[in-house]
């Protein structure tokens, strides 16, 4: 595959750093870099950065502008079931949102058995576990599978660099991570969160195979939904029209996901324990367009990339020099 002069230029301008000294409470995370205004605002800033197996791999073209544009799509369509952290868009890369006080866990919903990591269900399954996350499943499953019902296998989060740690919500309450009522309307809203998620996604022919979620408490107490919401970087999503045929087979599923750079590491080391091999050009381009078309296909809008001739960066804070006078 020969890389065209405009992906080219695209690989080239990827953001892989949002540093800008002006701004005060600078943190970097693994993919977004955000800042503590100080007034009850945090900004936040999606990099192209790409992580997987508790390490940042590579920045994939226009990877943060996708990831904050999907988000805010399900934003939009989820506040009738929960409140969420935005104020405003100053930048396709960047989110002015509500400082929330973090629940210290994360929310992970599922309805199919599938996974690479050492805290997918199905790692755990394929080498005997028959109960994870204190949930129980039955003999006979195959990857990839559905699972009987869906399920929250919650984790604690982990820090920049660290794993996440599975975790019972029997667990959660007694160790007084959540209250037990706190824990209830998480569940709750995480659940009502990912069948609406269900919903669209299959009304534009995907399935949303599982998702992750982080609830904060806004000024008042009340949970909120915070970082990301059904984007590819949280969530799988596989092709339904091809998903029975290829299940069948034993083949993966058609994912337009995270997944799809998780299997191609897998198939070259042991990502836990081995060198992590270096992606080439092509499998990064190939990358942007799964998360590009999983963008169209769920908002049913064309996705327009950025004039690769204009740094990220500079278009940012060009951005945040409008949106944020005080500090520029």
């Amino acid at each position: 595959m020969t890389l065209s002069d405009f992906d080219q230029k695209r690989l080239a301008g990827v953001l892989t750093e949002a540093e800008f000294p002006e701004l005060p409470g600078y943190q970097r995370g693994k993919v977004r870099e955000s800042y503590d205004l100080g007034d009850g605002r945090r900004l936040m800033i999606a990099t192209d950065r790409q992580s997987a197996f508790d390490h940042v791999l590579a920045a994939v073209p226009d990877k943060g502008h996708v990831l904050t544009a999907t988000a805010a799509f399900w934003f939009e369509h989820t506040a009738d079931i929960c409140p969420n952290h935005v104020i405003e868009y100053p930048d396709p890369n960047v989110i002015i949102a509500k400082e929330l006080n973090m629940l210290p866990v994360e929310m992970v919903v599922r309805d199919y058995i599938t996974g690479t990591t050492d805290t997918s269900i199905w790692t755990m399954y394929a080498k005997g576990a028959r109960t994870v996350y204190g949930q129980t499943l039955p003999d006979g499953l195959v990857k990839n599978d559905k699972l009987p019902g869906t399920i929250i296998t919650p984790t604690t989060k982990g820090a920049v660099g660290g794993h996440d740690h599975p975790i019972t919500a029997e667990d959660i309450v007694g160790q007084g991570l959540l209250s037990q009522a706190q824990w209830d309307e998480a569940a709750q809203k995480s659940l009502a969160l990912f069948a609406r998620g269900r919903e669209i996604a299959a009304a534009n022919g995907l399935i949303l195979v599982d998702t992750k979620y982080e609830f904060g408490l806004d000024e008042n107490g009340v949970v909120t939904i915070a970082d990301e919401i059904h984007t590819p970087d949280s969530s799988r999503y596989w092709r339904a029209e091809t998903y029975a045929s290829r299940h069948a087979a034993g083949d993966e599923p058609e994912n337009l996901d995270k997944e799809f750079l998780r299997l191609w590491v897998r198939a070259r080391c042991d990502p836990y324990h081995d060198p992590l091999p270096e992606i080439p050009a092509e499998t990064l381009i190939e990358f942007s367009n799964k998360y590009v078309s999983l963008y169209e296909a769920i908002t049913g809008k064309t996705f327009h990339r950025a004039d690769p001739s204009v740094p990220v960066k500079h278009r940012i804070r060009a951005a945040l020099s409008q949106a944020l006078p005080e500090y520029f």
